[in-house]
């Protein structure tokens, strides 16, 4: 085989890279070989070879191709009103992420098997749930009771995780997601999963 890479073609890694994601999501990683996304994507087999090393690095590259996951403070805070900042920043989630609903679900089904993409989608989470933490210390308001503000985080960030990996953006489900958001706040505002020996622990955290 020749050291010399074939020559560029305008928008060829793109192509590559949608012609993978569209295979990938109908058949699965290891059922498409790399020959397919070059028929698809109408480039050389060669071309695909020369972007990315490893057909593993397909899915490197797809993860990169998901939607900007930080959300400004801003954008979402309602001061003193947790339920409705939640509402916020879950739309502002589901806006950016149900315009990749298929991509999302195809590197959550990969994630198992492919140890890169876990970590990639891990970090995603780990950024989520900080948003949604830094959301609900700020939109609490004064004299509200101490609350593990850390594990509400936690799940809201699984469910929502959960919802877009399985590709669930119907409207009911973005209803039955504002009926549990109202729930945690009210679970918040009551002071959940805090027992007077932590109390203080948990508010220096929050």
């Amino acid at each position: 085989m020749s050291d010399v890479p074939p020559p560029e073609e305008p928008g060829a890694r793109e192509r590559i890279l949608a012609a993978a994601e569209g295979l990938f999501a109908e058949a699965g990683f290891d059922a498409t070989p790399t020959s397919r996304i070059a028929e698809r994507a109408g480039v050389p087999k060669g071309l695909v070879h020369y972007y990315f090393k490893r057909k593993p690095d397909l899915l490197s590259a797809l993860v990169e191709r998901l939607p900007e996951d930080r959300i400004g403070l801003g954008a979402v805070l309602v001061p003193g009103d947790v339920a409705a900042s939640l509402h916020r920043l879950v739309d502002e989630f589901d806006r950016a992420l149900d315009s990749s609903a298929v991509l999302s679900h195809l590197l959550w089904r990969e994630a198992d098997t492919h140890p890169a993409v876990l970590d990639a989608l891990q970090a995603r989470f780990d950024r989520m749930v900080g948003q949604i933490r830094e959301v609900v210390a700020a939109a609490r308001p004064d004299g509200c009771p101490d609350a593990d503000v850390d594990c509400a985080a936690q799940l809201l960030a699984s469910a929502i995780s959960y919802r877009h990996s399985v590709a669930r953006h119907a409207e009911e489900g973005q209803e039955a997601m504002h009926r549990e958001l109202r729930f945690l706040a009210d679970a918040l505002a009551a002071g959940a999963g805090v027992s007077s020996g932590v109390a203080q622990a948990v508010s220096r955290g929050s």
